[in-house]
């Protein structure tokens, strides 16, 4: 895994930031409504960004219901274990604040990277934004 450098960060002062990597990776890339792409729950998480060589290059959240999500890597930085460094920091800030679960909504090609991670598939496929998903979870 390169150096990643993962920081804790504020919706309210540090939005860009964050928008500079969900908006090419959902709206262009996955072609998710942009309308859905932002939510009401993103002014009350914790978010997290990736930063390789002082560039950032991806971001994630943990909802207040345990829900980790926006999980999102620019397409010329994955497979750098840029996404296991997001998640294990999303993972070790819902242990900090006593969740005894977190929950994700995984879309069918990461099956395998959230299983690598200790998720468990927990119900059947469902669509979200027009792209197949599995609801996975892991217990703290």
């Amino acid at each position: 895994m390169e150096n990643v450098r993962i920081i804790v960060m504020d919706w309210s002062t540090d939005r860009d930031r964050m928008r500079a990597i969900r908006y090419p990776v959902f709206v262009l890339e996955q072609q998710v409504p942009e309308t859905l792409e932002q939510d009401a729950h993103d002014a009350v998480s914790s978010h997290v960004i990736a930063v390789l060589e002082d560039v950032d290059v991806g971001t994630g959240r943990l909802a207040p219901n345990g829900h980790l999500g926006r999980v999102a890597v620019l397409k010329e930085h994955r497979n750098r274990g840029v996404g296991r460094a997001i998640m294990q920091a999303l993972i070790r800030i819902a242990r900090d604040q006593s969740f005894p679960e977190v929950e994700l909504s995984s879309q069918m090609h990461a099956l395998g990277f959230y299983q690598g991670l200790g998720f468990e598939v927990s119900g059947e496929p469902f669509m979200e934004a027009g792209i197949p998903h599995l609801r996975m979870r892991l217990s703290l």
